[in-house]
């Protein structure tokens, strides 16, 4: 009887071992997750009144504009060479009126009196002309900036008187030597004279509505009312003719712009890129 006991206790031990051994192997085993702490910051609440009118600060590009107006001055170079040359007194003023972004109409009005010494001949001319056009600026202009590269064209008609002097008939034999000039005193009025020209020139700002600039012009007569034994070598406004038809010209003038009015610049159109089919 006692080895059975034995026996019994024996198996409940090694029994109760491995119920032990099995529930320590499915016994799960604890997970571990990787946690973030947030710190949070509860949302504000903002009231608004009502008919409240909350203001944001914004920020607005200037528009910009063009200045249109008159420009009005005088040409320095005729007023110049008045005080420096005795045989020449002349007076020039230009101006033009800015008709859009590109175009002027320009005008210049002047008097002239002028004593030609030729080679046969000496004759004072004296007149007065206008010349009316407009000029083309190709020049781009940045920020606001009212510079001037042109080109353009004029009409131009000019009343003048011509009177000879005194001229030298040319002697073929020269044993006697030159025969001297022959006093005239002739005088020719009613003249007229009228041509087109090419005008190449430029214009800068140099102080506030102050401009300097310059013009090289490039002649040929439409008319030319001449006496029936006198040429018109030299014209008021048209200068001297070279082979009868053609002249040039050149001016250097002071103008100040007067502002009128300003329009607003429309930006540049966006180019449409067409897709390739």
């Amino acid at each position: 009887m006692k080895h059975i006991l034995k026996s019994i206790f024996s198996l409940f031990f090694l029994f109760s071992l491995f119920f032990a051994n099995a529930q320590r192997k499915e016994a799960p085993k604890p997970k571990i997750k990787d946690t973030v702490t947030v710190n949070t910051v509860p949302a504000k609440t903002v009231v608004v009144k009502k008919d409240t009118v909350i203001k944001t600060d914004t920020i607005i590009a200037p528009v910009k504009t063009d200045r249109y107006g008159l420009r009005l001055g005088i040409d320095l170079f005729k007023l110049s060479r008045s005080f420096y040359d005795k045989d020449y007194k002349g007076l020039e003023l230009v101006g033009d009126y800015r008709w859009s972004k590109k175009y002027y109409i320009a005008a210049e009005v002047g008097n002239e009196n002028k004593t030609t010494d030729d080679a046969r001949l000496n004759f004072t001319t004296k007149g007065s002309y206008i010349r009316v056009g407009f000029d083309y600026n190709g020049y781009e202009n940045w920020l606001d900036m009212e510079n001037i590269i042109s080109i353009g064209m004029r009409y131009g008609f000019s009343t003048f008187n011509q009177q000879l002097n005194n001229y030298k008939i040319y002697n073929t034999n020269q044993y006697f030597g030159e025969i001297p000039p022959v006093t005239s005193g002739q005088k020719y009025n009613g003249l007229t004279a009228s041509w087109i020209e090419v005008v190449a020139g430029m214009k800068a700002k140099v102080f506030n509505n102050v401009f300097m600039g310059f013009s090289l012009r490039f002649n040929r007569l439409i008319t030319n009312k001449q006496p029936n034994n006198f040429e018109n070598l030299y014209i008021p406004g048209f200068n001297r003719t070279y082979n009868g038809d053609f002249g040039v010209g050149f001016n250097y003038t002071v103008t100040y712009f007067v502002p009128l009015y300003k329009k607003k610049v429309k930006p540049a159109e966006e180019v449409k890129k067409t897709p390739k089919k």
